[in-house]
């Protein structure tokens, strides 16, 4: 059963898309490169667009593009749209960047009757990722470093134990960034860079690259370029297969769109 009104949580998929396609334009313009991923990628795979019951979107970005990102999007995302940081936003607890929408309001499960004083508009989420070397040892490092910064980190779907301490892991996530291999190294692993810690999976770099577009909601956005390989790699069951109905919920515990 949902806890979102279908109608209502259409509105605000609508609203979404509108946002990647905002963010697809800047991403063009200034030749930066992005993927759909999670359970984006999933969608536009299994269903043509949004997993009918799925409530934000998903996206990475290479750092070096993520960064760039970060410093021209305020500029020229359309005014309807937030750019929101740890540094844009004095009270949000996460590491990684969203786009907000000033149209529509979500409230997760993990602020439910809490006093939230962080924009809480419906998003898009944006992971920058990195590569690291191909080895037994750096896997296991990287194992690791994602276990503890998933319990230095403050409560969300991904982090239900976590304790915020983003000092301490703004030290771990630049450990990572000091081992990225950049783009062009042989025998590298593409990884996520720690800021939504949620679980250590990494991917041949050749099946990411180069990205290939697909269709979403009618929309073509950028993919990895072996999107089988990379849910595969994400997901413990078959993607392919629909869940049980008592599993098809919203992240969200209301979104309400503004008039």
């Amino acid at each position: 059963m949902l806890r979102i009104d279908p109608k209502t949580l259409r509105q605000a998929q609508e609203i979404m898309l509108e946002m990647l396609v905002a963010f697809d334009k800047i991403c063009t313009q200034h030749n930066l490169q992005y993927w759909l991923d999670s359970g984006t990628l999933l969608g536009a795979i299994r269903h043509g667009g949004f997993i009918p019951w799925d409530d934000d979107i998903d996206i990475s970005m290479p750092l070096e593009d993520y960064e760039r990102f970060l410093e021209i999007a305020p500029e020229r995302l359309p005014k309807s749209i937030f750019l929101q940081t740890r540094e844009r936003d004095s009270q949000f607890p996460f590491d990684y960047a969203k786009l907000r929408s000033q149209k529509a309001t979500i409230i997760e499960f993990h602020e439910k009757d809490r006093e939230i004083g962080y924009h809480q508009g419906v998003f898009i989420d944006i992971f920058p990722m990195l590569t690291l070397p191909n080895s037994s040892f750096y896997e296991k490092f990287y194992d690791g470093m994602f276990t503890l910064l998933r319990s230095l980190s403050a409560v969300s779907l991904h982090t239900p134990n976590g304790q915020d301490q983003p000092d301490i892991r703004r030290d771990l996530q630049e450990s990572l960034r000091r081992l990225h291999q950049g783009w062009d190294t042989p025998n590298t692993k593409v990884i996520y860079g720690g800021e939504m810690p949620d679980e250590a999976i990494w991917f041949d770099i050749d099946k990411v690259f180069p990205l290939k577009k697909i269709s979403f909601e009618g929309v073509m956005f950028f993919a990895p370029n072996d999107p089988d390989y990379y849910l595969s790699r994400l997901y413990s069951f078959d993607y392919r297969e629909l869940p049980p109905k008592e599993r098809r919920l919203t992240h969200a515990e209301a979104i309400f769109i503004n008039k």
